[in-house]
C-alpha cells in the first residue's frame, strides 16, 4: 500500500513526537485529541522541536515549515477515515486503548494498518478488539521520539508477515532502526529496564543510597547517559508504575513487584519532570 497520510491518536509526548517525525518524513498527518488545547500545545511543541532542528543545521527553515503545514490537528476520530496508517499514542492503560481500538476498526478502512506505540501492552489483545487482527502491529517509537532511533516493531499472534513488512519499511523511510519483537508483556525493552528502574527505587527506598549517588554509580560505572533515577524522571514516575503492573500481572513473577516508594510518589502526584517532582526537584 502507498502510504501518504498518517493518523496520529493522542498528542501528548509520545504522538506529538510522532506526528513530528512523520510530517518531517513528508507524510500528511492528521494528528487526533480529545480536546483543542492539547492539540494546540502539541503543535507549539513541535514547532519548537523543528525550530531546535533548523538551529543544528539538520533541517532547513523551509522544511520545518512544509511539515508543520502537513499536520492537521482534529477532534474527531472519524476524520481519521481516509488515512492509510493509523498509530495510537494515548496512556498507558488497556481500557483507553481498547476503546480507541475499536473505534478505529469502524472509522477506517478495513485495509488499513492499525499500530500502537503501547511499551508494554499486549498487541494480541488490542488486535482481538478489531475485526482485522493481521492487521494490529505494536510500533513502539522511544522518548525524544525525533532524536531516538530505535522502534520496536512488535507482532501480535494474529498479526500478518505483510502487515509486519509494511510497517518495518515505514520505520526505515522515517530514518528510524525497526527490532523485530514477538509480544509478551513489556516486550524487550521494558521488560529489561523497568525492573532495573524498579530495583533502583527499592535502593533507595532501603536506605542503601541516596537518588543521586544511585546515578552516579550508574553513570560512571555503567557509562549510562542518565541514571535510572533520573530516567524514570524523565519517563514519568506513573509510566513507569503502569509498566510495572503489566510485567506483574503479564508475567505472575513477584521480581516485577512495583517499589512501595513508587507508588507512594504517583500517589502523591509526584511524577517526575512533568509534574515538577519526582526523586528529583524540577
Amino acid at each position: 500500500m502507498d502510504i501518504q497520510r498518517v493518523g496520529v491518536v493522542g498528542a501528548g509526548t509520545m504522538g506529538n513526537g510522532i506526528a513530528h517525525v512523520f510530517a518531517r518524513g513528508g507524510y500528511d498527518v492528521v494528528l487526533c485529541d480529545v480536546e483543542q488545547r492539547f492539540l494546540e500545545r502539541a503543535l507549539e511543541t513541535i514547532g519548537k522541536n523543528l525550530e531546535r532542528e533548523v538551529a543544528k543545521k539538520k533541517i532547513t527553515a523551509e522544511t520545518k515549515t512544509e511539515a508543520m503545514s502537513r499536520i492537521q490537528p482534529v477532534t474527531g476520530r472519524g476524520q481519521l477515515a481516509d488515512c492509510d496508517f493509523v498509530i495510537e499514542a494515548a496512556t498507558e492503560k488497556f481500557e483507553i486503548k481498547t476503546e480507541i481500538f475499536r473505534d478505529l476498526d469502524r472509522v477506517t478502512r478495513p485495509e488499513i494498518i492499525l499500530a500502537s506505540n503501547t511499551s508494554s501492552i499486549s498487541i494480541t489483545k488490542l488486535a482481538a478488539q478489531t475485526k482485522r487482527p493481521e492487521k494490529v502491529i505494536g510500533m513502539h517509537f522511544f522518548n525524544p521520539v525525533p532524536v531516538m532511533k530505535l522502534v520496536e516493531v512488535i507482532r501480535g499472534l494474529a498479526t500478518s508477515q505483510e502487515t509486519f513488512s509494511e510497517t518495518r519499511n515505514l520505520a526505515l523511510k522515517l530514518e528510524k532502526t525497526p527490532v523485530e519483537v514477538n509480544d509478551a508483556p513489556g516486550f524487550v525493552s521494558n521488560r529489561v529496564l523497568m525492573p532495573l528502574l524498579n530495583e533502583a527505587m527499592f535502593a533507595v527506598m532501603e536506605g542503601v543510597a541516596t537518588a543521586e549517588a544511585v546515578d552516579e554509580v550508574f553513570k560512571l560505572g555503567m557509562a549510562h547517559p542518565m541514571g535510572p533515577l533520573t530516567l524514570a524522571d524523565f519517563i514519568g514516575l506513573d509510566v513507569c508504575l503502569d509498566i510495572m503492573r503489566v510485567l506483574q500481572s503479564g508475567l505472575g513473577d513477584s521480581k516485577y513487584r512495583p517499589c512501595p516508594l513508587l507508588i507512594k510518589m504517583v500517589d502523591a502526584g509526584w511524577l517526575g519532570r512533568k509534574s515538577g517532582r519526582g526523586f528529583y526537584t524540577y
